[in-house]
């Protein structure tokens, strides 16, 4: 009984072993399972998760340009990249607070980040919205105060942290560097000193509106026909209130006034400047 046992169980191993070797023996095909594991490959050659273009170097950014700060040459960008560590943030993110102590700096490879300062009754005031290519932070990280704002992302970012130690020991050692920081430093500060102009020189909350829209011009091309300037505000009317210290009741308002006089209308989530003139006179 034993033997017959033995025998067939012997048997029944052979079989196995034979169905090994011809399923190994067979040209592999891809299953479902292989299609799920390849996708990502061709997934991560495009966009990050948040549909922003990915960046994998500095030095072979696309995003990058001349007038940035990360306009470097490329030994200045080989100095940056081995210290710089690129993160991809969601809307609503903080990159540091007002106060805090800075661990280093921040540029804003894609997306806008917004600059806030808060009072000790809680009133917001934005002091501005920074662009892609902008350094963030870095006044606070050369002269090692605190932060002096806190960024907000407003939406989907991609940002380079650069730590503040390898930071300052780099602009120490490259002039290069140091004059990039310098420009950045100073463009901070132009900025900052135009927006205490407007926001305490202005004679009116409706002046102060006109020149927040008329901002957003700026870097837009003039339509050929010379009419019109259509603008898509990234900003609510809480923070654009935020902006020219006022309520959002004032601004809706405003906002209302100002498509009535026939100075702007809205197209869903796009604003038309129907009347720059007029809205130059405003802001005067």
């Amino acid at each position: 009984m034993v033997g017959t046992l033995l025998a067939k169980a012997e048997r029944l191993r052979a079989r196995d072993v034979r169905r090994a070797r011809r399923k190994l023996s067979r040209p592999r095909t891809s299953s479902a399972a292989d299609v799920v594991t390849q996708r990502p490959k061709k997934v991560n050659g495009m966009n990050t998760p948040y549909g922003l273009e990915m960046v994998e170097s500095c030095l072979t950014c696309r995003l990058r340009k001349n007038q940035w700060f990360c306009g470097l040459s490329a030994e200045g960008l080989r100095l940056l990249g081995d210290v710089s560590h690129l993160i991809t943030y969601p809307t609503g993110a903080l990159l540091f607070v007002e106060g805090q102590n800075p661990r280093g700096a921040f540029v804003l490879c894609s997306g806008k980040v917004k600059l806030s300062t808060t009072s000790r009754e809680g009133k917001v005031l934005i002091l501005r919205i920074a662009e892609a290519g902008e350094a963030l932070g870095l006044s606070a990280v050369i002269s090692g105060e605190p932060f002096e704002l806190t960024a907000e992302t407003t939406g989907p970012c991609q940002v380079n942290f650069i730590e503040r130690d390898a930071l300052i020991e780099r602009i120490e050692k490259n002039g290069e560097l140091g004059l990039h920081s310098s420009q950045a430093l100073s463009r901070e500060f132009q900025s900052a000193y135009r927006d205490i102009h407007d926001l305490v020189l202005a004679r009116s909350s409706a002046g102060k509106l006109a020149r927040l829209l008329l901002s957003w011009t700026a870097r837009r091309e003039k339509p050929h026909d010379g009419s019109e300037l259509r603008i898509h505000p990234s900003l609510t009317h809480e923070e654009m209130a935020q902006m020219i210290g006022a309520s959002r009741e004032t601004v809706t308002r405003l906002i209302g006034d100002l498509k009535r006089r026939d100075f702007i209308r809205l197209e869903g989530s796009t604003l038309v400047i129907r009347n720059k003139v007029a809205l130059e006179a405003l802001a005067a």
